[in-house]
């Protein structure tokens, strides 16, 4: 049976343990706000490009470009498929990373020439150490997702996608449902269905006036759609770094509850293992005077 000593230096332990998790928990929580905030105020502009491709496809919906499904509908497309894989920088955040890692290694296996882009270190060791070959690895920490960056990585996928070294790129990443739940996502990016543009919003006015588009209208599309590419990474970017703090507050908070559970057993222990200690001694002192007093007694019977 554990010592006093020993239980004391445990629970010493656990309330170390249960600070270091609580502090997680609030800055977790803190850099949650923060990206939302972000996302919030980037979000109008990429609404307003979707907002232009749509306006675009209700004019014409037979426009050809590069980035949408030939109109014949062919989908199923020769070539290379490209993986953006979004994890985290560490773990300490449940399933996070491990279901995303999943899905992709899922998808990736439906397809013989898959091309790999990862961001995030927990993702970039994981495929090096079970020896899937990466084509890009975006050195960039995962825990600070900016605009900028979303820029760099939609302006090398999209650079691939209009040589034809990739021929669909799909991006999968963890998207936040309410408040605590979180799913991954797999999105297939390029190129875009029509029909996510030509489905009319009830939200949008009706075209009235016919509008000119310089040079061309496939022109101008072509401008456009890197821009909402960017939109659309920087979004699962966010996405996946808010699930990813929303993942850690959950394990953070359930590691200080099962803390505070293990205190609650400990201390009983302690005061189990130390009420014993005590009324052992109280036995030991008891019994003592017992035999002292009946040593006495002898001694008065003697004489």
């Amino acid at each position: 049976m554990a010592t006093t000593k020993e239980i004391k230096s445990r629970i010493a332990s656990v309330k170390d343990t249960r600070k270091i998790t609580n502090a997680m928990y609030l800055i977790a929580s803190t850099k949650l706000q923060k990206a939302k905030r972000e996302l919030d105020q980037s979000r109008p502009y990429f609404t307003a490009l979707q907002g232009e491709i749509k306006r675009i496809f209700r004019i014409s919906e037979a426009v050809e470009s590069r980035y949408f499904y030939p109109v014949t509908g062919e989908h199923d497309l020769p070539g290379s498929y490209g993986y953006l894989v979004v994890t985290a920088d560490k773990g300490l955040a449940g399933a996070y990373n491990q279901n995303v890692i999943k899905e992709a290694v899922r998808l990736m296996g439906e397809h013989d020439d898959p091309k790999l882009f990862v961001v995030g270190e927990y993702g970039r060791h994981y495929f090096t150490a079970h020896h899937i070959p990466i084509e890009k690895s975006f050195l960039y920490t995962a825990q600070n997702p900016t605009v900028h960056r979303a820029r760099e990585i939609a302006g090398l996928l999209v650079d691939l996608f209009d040589r034809g070294e990739i021929s669909k790129l799909f991006v999968i990443y963890t998207d936040m449902e309410g408040a605590i739940e979180q799913k991954v996502c797999s999105t297939r990016l390029l190129p875009f269905h029509r029909a996510q543009f030509i489905v009319p919003d009830s939200r949008e006015q009706a075209v009235t006036t016919p509008f000119e588009f310089d040079p061309s209208i496939g022109e101008v599309l072509d401008q456009i759609v890197p821009s909402y590419v960017t939109g659309f990474i920087y979004s699962a970017l966010v996405s996946s770094f808010c699930s990813e703090q929303s993942a850690r507050m959950n394990a953070m908070d359930s590691a200080n509850r099962n803390a505070q559970e293990l205190l609650g057993k400990l201390s009983v222990q302690y005061h189990h293992i130390r009420q014993s200690a005590i009324t052992r001694e109280i036995t030991e002192i008891s019994s003592g005077a017992r035999s002292m007093k009946r040593k006495k007694a002898k001694r008065g019977v003697s004489v």
